[in-house]
């Protein structure tokens, strides 16, 4: 089996993989199908409103979550890997006053987030716990497309048609690309490691080099890092209440400014390590 470390660690807007990253890429692949060719789209028909509802766990968990405003930065055009996170909140506020969306590429489209999107909690939708539904309507409320989608975890989206194959194969995950040192258990990687005199960590590096430059390999690496670190920075420098309304107040910097305070004065703490740890997790 191989899965790139790019697909374990994905640069992307919290909290969740699942919740937040899943449903802002379904939306920015939606807006892909809408602008595409391979939908059978009539004559002279202009796309004029688009619509969205999640449903199951995402319509039971999207507010806190930020679900919902996933689905707006994506149908404005943003990614999870492109979205500022500190212009997030303003973006969404602003669809919801404007009542329309202008993603880059597109015209404006009629999107009102008060009824154009639906948290949809009485009508599960049978291929997963996560799923969305995505419409585009032409100026006389015709629908012309519908899409469905699932958020499968670790950021993963798949279509409908996509997850009715996958399951057909007996599995919802994939076997991957053809590499040097493929692995299903960490029984098989020990044994590999063992015969090939190579670390795990060396091992990885060979497969992820069939599939790009050591160049691009070290610059996505360096560029996961970064993200992390400005990811803790950022929690490190942010005091009040936590987005999504469950009103969990931020804690990282109250902690990190008390650890700093018995740094300084050179107080015994045989777990500082794992407070610092801890408090860097948080942030």
């Amino acid at each position: 089996m191989f899965l790139s470390v790019f697909d374990l660690f994905k640069i992307g807007i919290g909290p969740s993989s699942s919740h937040t990253m899943g449903p802002m890429t379904a939306a920015a692949r939606f807006l892909d199908e809408v602008a595409g060719n391979d939908w059978p789209r009539p004559a002279g028909v202009k796309v004029d409103r688009l619509g969205a509802s999640l449903h199951g766990s995402l319509a039971y968990t999207g507010i806190g979550h930020g679900s919902d405003r996933a689905v707006m930065l994506g149908l404005a055009g943003l990614t999870p890997q492109t979205v500022d996170p500190d212009q997030a909140d303003g973006i969404a506020s602003r669809i919801a006053a404007e009542k329309r969306i202008s993603p880059p590429g597109h015209p404006t489209y009629r999107f009102d987030p008060a009824t154009d999107l639906v948290l949809d909690r009485k009508t599960p939708l049978t291929g997963h716990a996560n799923g969305m539904a995505f419409y585009a309507y032409d100026s006389g409320g015709r629908l012309l497309l519908k899409r469905i989608y699932y958020s499968i975890g670790g950021g993963f989206v798949v279509s409908e048609e996509e997850l009715q194959r996958m399951k057909a194969k007996g599995s919802v995950t994939t076997e991957g690309k053809k590499v040097p040192y493929p692995f299903k258990n960490a029984v098989e990687m020990l044994a590999m490691a063992g015969k090939s005199g190579l670390s795990i960590a060396d091992m990885k590096r060979v497969n992820e080099e069939t599939q790009m430059t050591r160049e691009a390999l070290d610059a996505g690496l360096d560029g996961i890092w970064s993200a992390m670190k400005g990811c803790i920075d950022r929690g490190l420098s942010q005091d009040g209440i936590m987005p999504g309304g469950l009103k969990v107040r931020r804690r990282a910097r109250m902690l990190h400014d008390k650890l700093q305070e018995q740094w300084q004065q050179n107080k015994p703490n045989p777990l500082l390590a794992n407070d610092w740890l801890s408090i860097d997790a948080m942030a």
